[in-house]
């Protein structure tokens, strides 16, 4: 018999049908679907048991009761540091098996040397575990199957180019960062390599990206900014970054050099906005001007700018040099394998599988529209992702967000939206304050110190 988490699940190659949906012929689905996972979760996740014990919660009759469930984001990254700075990569497993599906903790983390290393044991194991960027100097890490990833993958293909294109593995293709890593920017690269990418012409950074080195920055920087770090530390710090940086625009200036050669055809070029400035500007230094690609390229542009120095404008200048070209947009996040595609109205449209719920600032209480003017509430994105199978997949992100809790987008499809006005609650460095997060970062110390 085909279960509810199936049926909704069962709308991803058809995302015209999944785009389109009515809230209320879809809510009685994701109730059942969501029971489903929770029943089958709890068994396997004791730190949900214990968040549905301590909530008095044995069924899910309303997306209310859901909330109580749902992790903090800042959960995937509770371990304390020291397990990290001190290479204690067994009970590093140990923290990893409190928030994991399948048993982690048989790894073989002999002779393991940095957190890279600690990360492919643990993918040569099957267990497809995914960091973050560890932009504050402390990574968060996240459990996938080998089975989330070909899902994941299958959705891309369905759904990265809506409403707009259709995938094929037809494009020259470039992606404007590091073509290998355990990161889910990476992760994106490779699925939409798979999905649009044509044999032998996809092209990324030759240089990997490596989770040491990106933490290992962030944590100098820290000591740095608070006076810890001694001065032959930061000379040599500031040493080894200058030898990166030119090296890392050597590489950048050879892929950008190959990606403007092919302008005249349909390529694939996707990277973050501060990337696609230095396109241009190579691109003037060329002599090349605005408009000059091929109509069928697509162009993907995202990523925060905090800390840059662009000119207020850099999106129309984005917009003008790529000229008329297929852009499609969409939101996500490392926790999420379900995209929101942004349609012509430029709404974010949420597919049936994910179940989104807007959230009060603590993340305590599910927002309806009488919460909001004209049923647009100002919400705590909080979600159940259906796909994963090797996590649970509730969380409360740090993301504030427009939601449209209307039965119809502008666009005229049906189904809640998401406006395009997505900022954090908390920037870089901030602390993000969710109600749950202190007791659930203490059930994970007991677990762990077990």
């Amino acid at each position: 018999m085909t279960t509810a988490r199936e049926q909704l699940l069962a709308f991803l190659p058809d995302p015209d049908r999944a785009y389109d949906q009515k809230p209320a012929d879809l809510a009685p689905v994701q109730l059942q679907a969501l029971q489903e996972l929770f029943d089958l979760r709890r068994t396997q996740i004791p730190l949900l048991a214990k968040r549905a014990e301590d909530a008095g919660l044995d069924r899910i009759r309303t997306f209310a009761d859901a909330v109580p469930l749902l992790f903090a984001h800042t959960v995937y990254k509770s371990y304390p540091n020291s397990f990290v700075e001190q290479n204690r990569w067994d009970r590093m497993l140990q923290w990893l098996q409190t928030l994991s599906v399948s048993k982690v903790t048989d790894v073989d983390v002999t002779g393991v040397a940095n957190v890279d290393d600690w990360l492919e044991r643990l993918w040569s194991a099957g267990h497809a575990v995914l960091a973050t960027s560890g932009s504050s100097g402390k990574c968060s890490f996240l459990n996938h199957t080998m089975q989330d990833r070909a899902k994941k993958t299958e959705h891309f293909k369905y759904s990265v180019g809506w409403p707009y294109i259709e995938s094929s593995p037809t494009h020259e293709l470039f992606w404007l960062g590091p073509g290998f890593g355990r990161n889910s920017a990476v992760e994106a690269f490779l699925s939409n390599a798979e999905n649009w990418g044509k044999p032998g012409a996809v092209h990324s950074l030759s240089q990997p990206l490596k989770i040491s080195d990106v933490s290992r920055n962030a944590a100098m920087r820290k000591r740095m900014a608070d006076g810890s770090a001694t001065p032959d530390e930061i000379a040599a710090f500031d040493a080894e970054q200058a030898s990166r940086a030119a090296e890392s625009r050597d590489d950048f200036y050879r892929l950008v050099e190959a990606l403007l050669a092919k302008r005249h055809q349909p390529i694939y070029v996707t990277g973050m906005w501060a990337q696609h400035m230095a396109i241009i500007a190579r691109a003037r230094e060329l002599g090349i001007k605005d408009g000059e690609f091929h109509p069928k390229t697509i162009v993907g542009a995202g990523g925060g700018i905090k800390g840059l120095a662009l000119p207020p404008d850099y999106k129309e200048q984005v917009a003008r040099f790529y000229g008329n070209v297929i852009r499609p947009v969409s939101y996500g996040m490392t926790e999420l394998a379900l995209l929101m595609p942004r349609c012509e109205a430029e709404r974010y449209h949420i597919p049936p599988g994910l179940i989104a719920l807007p959230l009060d600032e603590p993340g305590e209480r599910l927002l309806t529209a009488a919460d909001g003017p004209d049923g647009v509430v100002t919400a705590r994105f909080g979600f159940v992702d259906l796909i994963y199978e090797g996590r649970w997949s509730g969380l409360i992100t740090g993301d504030k967000i427009q939601m449209d809790l209307k039965d119809k987008c502008p666009c005229g499809r049906h189904g809640h939206t998401i406006l395009d006005t997505i900022t954090r609650f908390a920037q870089t460095g901030q602390d993000d304050h969710i109600g749950c997060a202190g007791t659930i970062d203490a059930y994970i110390r007991g677990a762990v110190a077990a």
